[in-house]
């Protein structure tokens, strides 16, 4: 049964195994949580001036406001801040830095229902990141840019998290997908073309809604089956969020249990060390590949400073 804790005072190791056993952690703001959400709110400011951000939808049609989130997006994963800021966080919370390794932040938008909701704003479906080749060990940290309201945050299905769910994961090749619908994410406006796993059956949507303040974080396992609100609020929402793997836990194949997912591909090569930058030795990333590896695609995220992203 997936528990949610407020602010606790718990070993990083201790965290983790509760993550992977389905637990839900929300953490207040810390320094750096709260630097990363003040660049971000920024960089989106600036580029979305003179307009409001949380009310942009009221002044921009999805055309106009898709070419404005194309250069905002990858300019805040790549700004050379969020390498800094983040490994600072992760040890505000007691994550080893030797240890932790994470991947570059996403800047997410959920803009209210019938304006942007595909492409480079997708409103993602109920899923499970481990359909998308996440490694089982995946941690996720999720982190509200402007404040929430329960019809605009994120849900989560937690009956899910030890029960399968059919789903169509094996269409999914992550090197296939960096190559071939990464970056044409800003060309899917009006409507999202690109396969993606997606639930097989209708679910028990019984859910759960936190709602942390600003810089406040949600910590969950990538196996959770989550999805994005559909926006009733009349205010645009804006979230950060990034991954991180444990490398002793990646090497002894330590995480949640895999109940449902067909995927091929690894996103370990993505992730880059807290204390050095450097990524996953090859020893661990090869406990990961299957073979598709070497079938062509791109390997990594290695996103063009005018591609969109999801």
């Amino acid at each position: 049964m997936t528990a949610v804790f407020f602010d606790r005072v718990v070993t990083d190791a201790a965290r983790r195994e509760g993550l992977y056993r389905g637990h839900i952690f929300v953490q207040s703001p810390t320094k750096h949580a709260a630097a990363l959400v003040a660049l971000a709110q920024g960089m989106v400011e600036e580029a979305l001036a003179p307009h409001d951000a949380e009310h942009i939808h009221e002044h921009k049609g999805p055309e106009e406001l898709a070419e404005l989130l194309v250069k905002v997006k990858p300019a805040f994963i790549h700004h050379p801040e969020c390498k800094r800021i983040i490994p600072a966080l992760l040890q505000d919370l007691g994550c080893d830095p030797d240890e932790t390794y994470f991947d570059v932040p996403r800047l997410r938008t959920a803009y209210p229902s019938g304006h942007l909701t595909s492409g480079i704003a997708y409103a993602f479906h109920a899923h499970r990141d481990t359909w998308y080749s996440a490694p089982m060990c995946q941690i996720n940290w999720w982190l509200p840019v402007y404040p929430l309201e329960s019809d605009n945050c994120m849900a989560f299905y937690p009956k899910y998290f030890d029960t399968p769910l059919p789903n169509n994961s094996e269409i999914y090749n992550y090197y296939r997908w960096n190559a071939t619908s990464r970056a044409s994410a800003s060309q899917n406006v009006r409507q999202d073309t690109r396969e993606q796993p997606k639930a097989q059956q209708t679910f028990e949507d019984a859910d759960i809604r936190l709602l942390p303040p600003p810089g406040g974080i949600i910590i969950f396992s990538g196996a959770h089956l989550h999805a994005t609100v559909a926006n009733t609020s009349g205010a645009a929402r804006y979230s950060i969020d990034f991954r991180t793997v444990h490398r002793g836990d990646a090497a002894a194949s330590r995480g949640a249990a895999n109940l449902d997912s067909r995927c091929t591909g690894t996103t370990m090569r993505d992730y880059l060390r807290c204390s050095d930058k450097s990524p996953l030795p090859n020893e661990i990333i090869s406990q990961y590949d299957d073979g598709t590896e070497v079938q062509g695609g791109v390997l990594n995220y290695n996103l063009p400073k005018v591609a969109a992203q999801t």
